[in-house]
């Protein structure tokens, strides 16, 4: 058995209420921090989707050079990562510590050297550095408070530009960098700064809901754009590629589109009217889009040329945490922070809308019978959802649900920690009081499966009002964390958080194997191939381990699958699989399995 990597479905940007989130693009590609991951989202071809998982703290900030060969990256303790993108291993070039603190922005200059890092350091608020040794060049100063954004001019004369909480910006000369003046015209923070391809003006914009334009060699202020631009805070400014237009991005939930020339607004979108909907940062992508991040995460791809949002790029914000596979062959997977989000054959990715979970979602599970959804989390809450969007279905659960199962004639099966309820079409009908902790299921037909933190699985028989119990497996010896039936229902999975997997025949009720070993921590998800023959599996070691059902000693193995852990793995075909985890991004497998 061996595999290859295959298409990414990313993780969407982490956005903070109050605080600018920066975004970048190079070409097609759009560039972004999530968790410890960094992403670089190719948006004419996924398949050139990067997921860069090398930073060991939370990531603030990623920007490509201009010569398109590397991207720099930080995070909140200070480190900045210079890495490879041409080739698939994302060799370092070199990692740096310009000061210890969050860095809150990166620039290059135009000749792909020099980076400037700024943020909010213990000692120094900013630092120069050459790329390829690290040494210095030049000085960050003027400012009393944690500066927010920086912008180096493309061109010789080289110019620099910081914006900072001290509601000032300061203007510098280079190289080597150094301090020119200091420029007041921000009342507020000043959020984001800068420079147009061009190198002719500069943009500046603040919590006073003013926008500012300057001269990009002498920093002279050349317009303000007057009150009233914005009604509220506005994170983010970015240029077209032609330096004709700047777009912004407020809290007010718009974005504004103006021409430099003449400093007149030429378009304006509102994005929503909800706290979601508000905007903490953009960048332009190409010669006619605009990428404008909203509060909830989501990316609206607007074009100036239609007036109008093309699309709206959506993805997990969060670890994901289950997933279940329907039988037109679309995901669903459902994550920390309570979405639910579905992937289909195609690669489209959307949200699962309306009133849904607020916290960790523990369990889907889909329902042939009744061509639904159905989902629990830890709101205590089991709903259920179709096309895309949750039905007014809500029922509370007894205790904290572990997760869900579909039987037969559309009957779900729930288990918390204090037992397993069973519901039908909307209203539980059936409550069994178990003397073990439950913290897994599975059914299959009228068989249920449930796995106790007792290290054992308790199998069921449904007879269409209560549950019976037929028999306990327990060969594992740590509690069960995940169950998974074969597609026939002959046999069943049974994986612990010690990391032992075993095999059992259900209507022997007797152990087949217990060969199945190679992780080395909790496995959270299994996975049946749809032949029957062969399992996957997944588990907080990071590693996807591949199993054969005739052949148990023949194993396949994905090492480091997923930063943080795997939590859910599926088969979207015959030879492909579907993972994803910890850093909250969807990650394909090519996988060649023996005939």
């Amino acid at each position: 058995m061996s595999f290859k990597r295959g298409i990414i479905y990313p993780a969407n940007p982490i956005a903070e209420r109050g605080s600018a989130t920066k975004l970048s693009s190079s070409g097609s590609k759009l560039v972004y921090a999530n968790g410890r991951t960094i992403i670089i989202r190719d948006l004419q071809d996924p398949s050139k989707n990067i997921v860069y998982t090398a930073h060991t703290q939370p990531t603030t900030v990623a920007r490509i050079s201009p010569s398109g060969y590397y991207c720099a990256s930080a995070d909140s303790v200070g480190n900045v990562r210079i890495w490879d993108i041409v080739g698939e291993e994302n060799i370092l070039k070199l990692e740096a510590k310009p000061f210890a603190g969050k860095i809150a922005d990166l620039s290059w200059d135009g000749e792909s050297k020099r980076i400037i890092a700024v943020g909010d350091g213990r000692e120094k608020l900013g630092a120069v550095f050459m790329f390829d040794t690290g040494s210095s060049a030049g000085e960050i100063s003027g400012h009393s408070k944690a500066i927010n954004a920086v912008s180096i001019r493309s061109q010789r004369p080289f110019r620099a530009a910081t914006a900072a909480d001290d509601s000032h910006i300061v203007f510098y000369h280079g190289a080597p960098y150094k301090y020119e003046k200091t420029i007041r015209t921000h009342t507020k923070f000043v959020q984001d700064v800068r420079y147009a391809p061009s190198g002719d003006l500069f943009v500046s914009a603040g919590s006073d809901a003013k926008v500012f334009l300057y001269d990009g060699k002498t920093g002279d202020v050349v317009a303000d754009l007057g009150d009233g631009v914005h009604k509220g805070t506005v994170f983010g400014a970015s240029w077209s590629s032609d330096s004709k237009h700047f777009a912004t991005s407020s809290a007010d939930k718009t974005v504004k589109l103006f021409d430099a020339t003449t400093q007149k607004e030429v378009s304006c979108w509102t994005i929503g009217s909800d706290i979601a909907d508000q905007q903490c940062g953009n960048t332009w992508m190409g010669e006619h889009e605009i990428a404008s991040l909203s509060l909830n995460g989501n990316i609206n791809m607007i074009d100036k040329r239609s007036g109008e949002i093309a699309r709206v790029l959506y993805g997990p914000t969060k670890g994901v945490t289950t997933s279940a596979i329907d039988s037109s062959g679309t995901m669903y997977a459902g994550s920390f922070d309570g979405r639910i989000v579905s992937v289909t054959a195609n690669g489209t990715v959307e949200p699962i809308v309306g009133s849904g979970h607020t916290n960790h979602v523990s369990g889907i599970a889909t329902c042939p019978t009744t061509s639904k959804l159905y989902s629990v989390a830890y709101d205590d809450t089991f709903r259920e959802f179709a096309g895309q969007k949750f039905s007014a279905t809500s029922l509370s659960t007894t205790a904290q649900p572990k997760g869900v199962a579909a039987g037969e004639d559309g009957v779900i099966f729930v288990a918390t920690l204090s037992g397993v309820e069973a519901i039908l079409e909307g209203k539980k009908v059936s409550n069994l009081q178990v003397s073990y902790v439950p913290s897994s299921i599975s059914a299959n037909g009228s068989t249920v499966a449930v796995g106790g933190e007792d290290t054992a699985v308790y199998l069921y028989s449904w007879d269409g009002s209560k549950l019976t119990q037929t028999g306990k497996l327990d060969s594992n010896n740590s509690a069960i964390s995940c169950l998974a039936f074969s597609p026939d229902g002959g046999l069943l999975a049974a994986g612990d958080s010690g990391g032992k997997l075993m095999l059992y025949n259900v209507t022997k009720k007797e152990l087949i194997t217990g060969r199945w070993s190679g992780h080395s921590g909790r496995i959270n998800a299994l996975a049946f191939h749809p032949g029957g023959k062969h399992a996957v599996s997944g588990a907080l070691d990071t590693n996807i381990f591949i199993w054969s059902v005739e052949k148990p000693l023949r194993k396949a193995s994905i090492p480091n699958a997923c930063m943080g852990g795997v939590n859910m793995v599926q088969w979207i075909g015959e030879n492909t699989i579907a993972s994803a985890g910890a850093d909250a991004s969807i990650r394909t497998w090519e996988v060649v399995l023996p005939s």
